[in-house]
């Protein structure tokens, strides 16, 4: 499935992670209900390097044969755009592409049925992972959106929710996330995940830890796996839980924390 148009090269094509044939029936949906998209993009800035691994270990996550993954693919439709800018990742560029990628724009078919939007980034000067989100008039809807980044934080050592923000600053106006946020309705929910290019400090600690190639896909890992507890299909994976694996390396075991109280 073609995303977009590039300049030089292949045309960029969506990496899609689909539901078997005929899945069970999906506990957090209405009968007769479609299936929820998940969408995932990442390196729209050709020098953010670091989300392309996190993406990574979405991806390597998604497709193993982990009891998660297996329920996760059974129920939610996963679609993945690693690569936002090929054209300036081609061309050695930190910011932009060989034109204006959003002048271009998406096509607008594989956004059926969206329900959750991730755009993946690096950043220069915070540590850790957090998130940015919209903000809504309404407040349960501005509560509701608060979930997703609350899970994470219990799931990874290495995500931040203090650090985690909900702003509609003009600045910010051309990101995906906004400009999906104001297409969608009001049941679907849109992010910037950010990761820091340098460390992380884990809850209570006080000194640093180097990301590593292997801890920007563990967190990738940790985001797919936030996607269980968020649509709440825990009861279905078969006991006891296997541990999210190192799909690169050895297989090692993921420890979780609690947010802390803010």
């Amino acid at each position: 499935m073609v995303l977009c148009a590039l300049h030089r090269g292949p045309r960029l094509r969506i990496f899609v992670s689909l539901s078997p044939p005929h899945p069970p029936p999906a506990v957090n949906l209405k009968p007769g209900a479609e299936q929820k998209v998940v969408f995932i993009t990442a390196r729209v800035h050709p020098g953010e390097t670091p989300s392309s691994f996190v993406c990574q270990g979405i991806i390597d996550f998604l497709v193993s044969q982990h009891p998660v993954a297996k329920v996760l693919r059974d129920h939610l439709v996963f679609k993945i755009a690693p690569m936002l800018n090929p054209d300036g990742v081609y061309l050695g560029n930190y910011r932009y592409g060989f034109g204006d990628l959003k002048r271009h724009g998406f096509q607008t078919s594989p956004l059926k049925c969206l329900e959750f939007y991730i755009d993946i980034h690096a950043h220069s000067t915070m540590m850790n992972g957090f998130m940015y989100g919209n903000i809504f008039e309404e407040e349960e809807r501005f509560q509701r959106q608060a979930i997703f980044p609350k899970l994470l934080c219990q799931n990874a050592e290495d995500f931040s929710f203090s650090s985690t923000s909900f702003n509609r600053d003009a600045v910010k106006a051309g990101t995906g996330r906004r400009f999906l946020g104001g297409l969608l309705d009001d049941t679907s929910y849109c992010y910037t995940l950010e990761v820091s290019f340098y460390s992380y400090i884990v809850g209570g600690a006080t000194s640093t830890v180097p990301y590593t190639e292997e801890a920007y896909m563990k967190l990738g890992r940790n985001v797919a796996r936030t996607f269980l507890d968020y649509y709440r299909l825990s009861s279905i994976v078969e006991r006891p839980l296997a541990p999210i694996p190192n799909t690169r390396r050895e297989n090692k075991g993921t420890e979780r924390r609690t947010c802390p109280v803010l």
